[in-house]
């Protein structure tokens, strides 16, 4: 005989109820997600990030870190960096070489156009025009890219002539201020005198400006003439560029902060770059005899469509993070909210709420 079931109500469980998302009473971005936090799915997923962030803001423990991937300066999300950065919100960036590098064309008063579908890529190369799904980077803004660069790489030298991408990234946003022709991601970096990290810097413009240069500066050394070199010639000559500058520099961050928080927008590299630090501690400890404290995050907002059955380290859970020594446990106090939407939908609704309730509370960043 089947046993009756007993049956709860939610409420004497310590459930939280749901409530219909009332527009009527919805009069801000604020209130809007304060409200979708109390529905399902995405929604809630969205509201709950929002509440995330605004802890993260209010907690002067936090040192927060934004990662980001995938082509959000070319999709005209870059002033939201800017404003997160001047707004206190972030102490760190770590991205992928190019989106910084098509953020620069903004910064420099160039343009991104939308793309003619009537136009076959074949065409686009030819009138050199490259082609980011529906958006277009002209060639010659990259060309412009690199005059910057160049620029910047003949009148700065760090005092001990070894680059990083941080010390390369400052340097540029210093550069910018002086321009000062229009915001730009590290622009304020710079004024703020937040570091940007970019991980596989050789993957992007910036990195084959770099290159390029060093192999200028060695053959107008050598007295050369480029023209009659072979490959293996050309391509001897290496930037005096060292990325585990980078390396050490985030980890003295880290290693300062009580506390720690992530943003992430997409994955990649720049997320398991920056995530991958209590686990460098862990490991220090555990073959130098060191005795650092391993700073793991404790809070985390991830806007990425990648599921996690895929495999891959963009669609990776926090939960799984926490397996690895990145995170820490919720059961430890850990908060965290994954967003599984395009970035270009819910990230300037998400900052836009983020923003207006910190304006209503007159709530600086850190000060609680």
């Amino acid at each position: 005989m089947m046993n009756e079931r007993e049956l709860h109500d939610g409420r004497s469980d310590g459930l939280m109820p749901l409530e219909s998302l009332a527009l009527n009473d919805v009069h801000s971005f604020a209130d809007l997600l304060h409200a979708m936090s109390r529905t399902a799915f995405g929604g809630r997923q969205l509201g709950e990030a929002f509440d995330i962030l605004l802890e993260m803001a209010g907690n002067p423990k936090c040192r927060t870190v934004l990662t980001l991937s995938g082509a959000m300066t070319v999709a005209k999300q870059g002033r939201i960096v800017c404003d997160m950065i001047d707004r206190g919100l972030v102490d760190a960036i770590v991205a992928t070489g190019a989106l910084i590098a098509h953020g620069l064309t903004e910064s420099i008063g160039m343009t991104h156009y939308r793309y003619d579908a009537t136009k076959s890529d074949v065409v686009l190369f030819e009138q050199g025009y490259n082609r980011i799904y529906d958006t277009l980077e002209m060639e010659s803004n990259l060309n412009g890219i690199e005059r910057l660069v160049r620029s910047v790489l003949e009148q700065h030298r760090p005092d001990d002539g070894v680059w990083s991408s941080a010390r390369l990234c400052r340097a540029l946003g210093q550069r910018l201020d002086e321009l000062g022709e229009g915001p730009g991601i590290l622009r304020s970096a710079f004024l703020r005198d937040v570091p940007v990290f970019i991980p596989a810097f050789t993957d992007s413009e910036m990195g084959l400006d770099v290159s390029t240069w060093a192999m200028w500066r060695a053959f107008q050394a050598s007295g050369q003439d480029p023209a009659s070199l072979s490959a293996d010639e050309v391509y001897s000559a290496v930037p005096n560029f060292n990325p585990f500058l980078d390396l050490q520099q985030y980890a003295r961050l880290a290693a300062a902060s009580d506390e720690m928080g992530i943003l992430t927008i997409g994955g990649g590299v720049p997320r398991n770059w920056a995530q991958q630090v209590g686990p460098y501690f862990d490991i220090t400890n555990h073959r130098l005899g060191t005795r650092m404290r391993a700073t793991r995050f404790r809070y985390g907002v991830r806007i990425c469509p990648e599921p996690v059955h895929w495999g891959g380290l963009s669609g990776c859970t926090y939960s799984e993070g926490v397996s690895w020594g990145k995170f820490v446990s919720p059961s430890q106090g850990g908060r965290y909210a994954e967003v599984y939407a395009d970035a270009t939908v819910a990230w300037p609704l998400l900052m836009k709420a983020v923003f207006e309730e910190l304006d209503r509370r007159g709530q600086s960043p850190g000060n609680g």
